[in-house]
C-alpha cells in the first residue's frame, strides 16, 4: 500500500483530484478513507435510490455526507433522479449531485452546444 499512497500523492501534486467512488459498497471502505489521500467521496447510487422511502437509508447517507465533510472532502451523490432526492441531499449538506435529474449522458458535442461552451 505505501507505493499506492505515494503514487496517489504524486497524482495530486500534478493537480489531479482523487475520488473514492461508490462509497458504502464493495471495496470502498472506511479503511481507504483513513489511509488514502482522497479529495472527494462519492455516495453510491444504491443509497440515493432508497433515500425518499427509507429512514435508515437517509440516516446512512447523512452519516456519509457528514463524514466526508468532517474529513475535508467534497461529497458527491450519484444517481439523483427526483427533486425530492435533490432536496434531501442538499439539506444534508451534499456538495454536488450527479444523475438524470440534472441531465442524461450526452456526447461532448451536444454538451458544448447545450451549455454554450464552444
Amino acid at each position: 500500500m505505501p507505493a499506492t499512497v505515494a503514487c496517489m500523492h504524486e497524482l495530486r501534486s500534478l493537480g489531479l483530484r482523487l475520488s473514492l467512488d461508490d462509497f458504502g459498497t464493495g471495496f470502498s471502505s472506511l479503511t481507504y478513507i483513513k489511509h488514502l489521500p482522497f479529495d472527494e467521496l462519492k455516495v453510491d447510487r444504491s443509497f440515493v435510490n432508497d433515500l425518499e422511502n427509507d429512514e435508515m437509508n437517509r440516516r446512512m447517507v447523512n452519516f456519509m455526507v457528514q463524514l466526508g465533510r468532517e474529513l475535508g472532502m467534497c461529497v458527491v451523490a450519484e444517481g439523483v433522479e427526483t427533486p425530492r432526492q435533490r432536496e434531501l441531499l442538499l439539506e444534508m449538506g451534499c456538495d454536488a449531485l450527479q444523475g438524470y435529474l440534472m441531465d442524461k449522458p450526452m456526447a461532448i458535442e451536444a454538451f458544448t452546444a447545450k451549455y454554450q461552451l464552444g
